[in-house]
């Protein structure tokens, strides 16, 4: 079947680097990278399995309020987002 196509220009020099390296015509090789790309798209990936390692950051220390730190940080955030409303008008 013939058909017209639209190359990636390095896609297409290492298409002829290839055809020429291997002395087949381009058609061919052409032909071969699309039914083994083709392959490849149709198998599942493997799943990818992360691993997250917890570090200890200690206790806290006595005189460190974890409330009043959360309150804080809400605080900060609420004034940043505000800050950004007001800068888009």
């Amino acid at each position: 079947m013939r058909t017209t196509l639209t190359l990636d220009d390095d896609i297409a020099k290492s298409l002829q680097e290839k055809a020429h390296a291997t002395r087949r015509p381009f058609k061919d090789v052409v032909n071969e990278a699309l039914a083994l790309g083709l392959g490849v798209m149709d198998r599942p990936g493997e799943p990818v399995v992360y691993r997250v390692t917890p570090a200890s950051m200690g206790t806290p220390r006595p005189e460190v309020d974890l409330v009043k730190a959360l309150a804080l940080a809400e605080r900060l955030e609420d004034e940043a987002i505000a800050h950004k409303l007001d800068t888009r008008k």
